[in-house]
């Protein structure tokens, strides 16, 4: 019943964000768990039934990835052509005019998760191999946009603003930790695992970091998925 759980879990996530409201510089906000969520959900059916050794967090929606397929580090051909996910997708009701919603049909590729989930098939093969040891997910499932444009991150947020999501996003992670009893859970980045350390404590499963693989990190352009089998290893965690 894991992924029934994970699905129930997200739809709490989606009701409980949906009723938050963010002021300046947050010009637009973005609910994939709302508008892309026959794909969203379809991930979690597919792919999140049963217990995992290791739970690989992020942060919060690419404008070019989760943002457009509603799947963490969602780079559009990976959901598509090695995840096999090929759901609707709608617009968002407030869309900003620089960062259209395309879904699936989105051109644009995300960086960070064509190096994810590149990784992942190089190294496992097969969707279902990668599966059965790892699950990925993001910790908030909003995305922030400036009028500019630009991304605003979670950590950037009002205090005020940041409480209230916090909470939201802190109970559906305690309740997905809860369901798949990993005995790793792993940030992408310095902000997912202090939130993941932060919410689990040290009774919980093992808390780790990986190198973010964005493109704004040097150590990520030197060769990102050699980084993180070593990272993965010092932690022992054997890929093979």
């Amino acid at each position: 019943m894991a992924a029934a759980d994970l699905v129930m879990i997200a739809e709490e996530l989606r009701t409980s964000v949906s009723k938050l409201s963010f002021g300046p510089p947050v010009s637009h906000v973005y609910n994939p768990l709302d508008y892309a969520w026959e794909v969203h959900a379809e991930y979690l059916r597919r792919y999140g039934g049963g217990a995992r050794e290791v739970v690989l967090l992020g942060m919060n929606p690419g404008p070019w990835g989760m943002a457009q397929t509603g799947v963490p580090f969602g780079e559009v051909a990976a959901v598509r052509d090695w995840l096999g996910l090929e759901r609707a997708v709608r617009r968002p009701v407030d869309e900003h005019p620089k960062r259209p919603v395309l879904g699936l049909a989105c051109r644009r590729s995300e960086v960070s998760g064509r190096r994810l989930w590149g990784w992942a098939r190089d190294t496992f093969i097969t969707p279902e191999r990668f599966f059965q040891t790892f699950f990925v997910g993001n910790y908030c499932p909003l995305q922030f946009l400036e009028a500019s444009g630009r991304n605003l991150t979670p950590d950037k947020l009002r205090a005020d603003e940041r409480q209230p999501l916090y909470e939201a996003c802190d109970r559906a992670l305690r309740s997905s930790v809860a369901v798949l009893r990993p005995r790793f859970v792993i940030g992408v980045g310095a902000f997912a695992e202090h939130r993941a350390r932060t919410v689990l404590g040290e009774d919980g499963p093992r808390i780790g970091r990986i190198l973010h693989p964005s493109p704004a990190s040097p150590a990520a352009n030197r060769g990102w998925a050699e980084a993180v089998s070593g990272q993965l290893a010092a932690l022992g965690l054997a890929l093979v």
